[in-house]
């Protein structure tokens, strides 16, 4: 059975007299666009049955959604001000929970209890943190987040392009990305001087490297592409600190030319790479 819908007045988000005022220091923009809030929760998929963990609620207008049509939400604000507001403002529903947290300290999983879904306007400076913690296991059935629309192009962007980097190798070699909707500034309470976009992650059924190798590959990528310029034959012998001769024969045995640049290599290619270096008994990195 479904929980009861949340009062429908007044709502946060939309000017209501009364509320905290939206925080610099937490990077704080409240979404009140009800277009781009509708396209969230679509995002995520039906939602009967489900327990969604909420990154940054907020004032509420997307809780407000979720409350309606999930079976448990918990909500993660690390604004004490806001969160007092919503445990007051959802107190008559069981199946809310608001922590008040920083939500690089919480795990996930351990908040949802078992399977889950998440999502999230996630704070435009600590994006990339909260993307590689929301792929920790155990992972979610599916992340849907809101970010600034260059951190949106990152993560989908294919080898080769101005876009690709660490940040998209990372995240694409244990998740598929979607990009699915453009948000304008002017969706955004104060406005952001940025635009924004709608990402989907979904975990891959075949991830290129394991749990054991996730954090040795995450680190020999960033390594690779703070020379993403230079040629793979040098790359390699800088970061594991082998000979030419090594670095060459490594590439080549990875049926890879040696003349080519890290930004046009695919996540598979990268793990390819690792587990060549490893298997030689070279770390191209010292605590791996």
């Amino acid at each position: 059975m479904r929980p009861p819908r949340p009062p429908s007045s007044p709502r946060p988000g939309r000017g209501t007299p009364g509320l905290p005022p939206p925080r610099k220091r937490f990077g704080q923009h409240f979404l009140r666009d009800p277009r781009a809030l509708e396209g969230i929760v679509a995002a995520l998929g039906p939602l009967d049955g489900v327990t969604v963990v909420e990154i940054g609620p907020g004032r509420g207008a997307l809780t407000d959604l979720l409350v309606s049509r999930a079976a448990r939400v918990v909500a993660i604000e690390v604004d004490r001000d806001l969160a007092r507001h919503l445990t007051e403002r959802y107190a008559g529903h069981p199946s809310v929970t608001i922590v008040n947290a920083d939500v690089l300290t919480v795990s996930f999983g351990a908040l949802a209890g078992g399977a889950y879904r998440l999502v999230g306007n996630v704070p435009y400076n600590i994006t990339t943190p909260i993307l590689f913690q929301s792929l920790e296991a155990p992972r979610p059935e599916v992340g849907v987040f809101l970010v600034q629309q260059e951190v949106a192009d990152r993560l989908a962007a294919s080898p080769g392009s101005k876009a690709y980097g660490a940040l998209g190798v990372n995240v694409q070699a244990v998740a598929r990305v979607e990009q699915l909707l453009r948000v304008p500034a002017r969706a955004f309470q104060p406005p952001p001087q940025v635009e924004s976009a709608v990402v989907r992650l979904v975990p891959r059924p075949d991830p290129v490297v394991s749990h054991a190798e996730e954090g040795p590959y995450r680190r020999f990528v960033q390594a690779a592409f703070g020379m993403r310029r230079k040629q793979l034959g040098r790359v390699l012998r800088s970061i594991a600190g082998v000979s030419a001769e090594m670095a060459e024969a490594v590439a080549q045995g990875c049926g890879l030319d040696p003349q080519l640049r890290p930004e046009v290599l695919s996540p598979e290619v990268f793990a390819r790479l690792l587990r060549a270096l490893r298997s030689g008994s070279v770390s191209p990195d010292p605590r791996s």
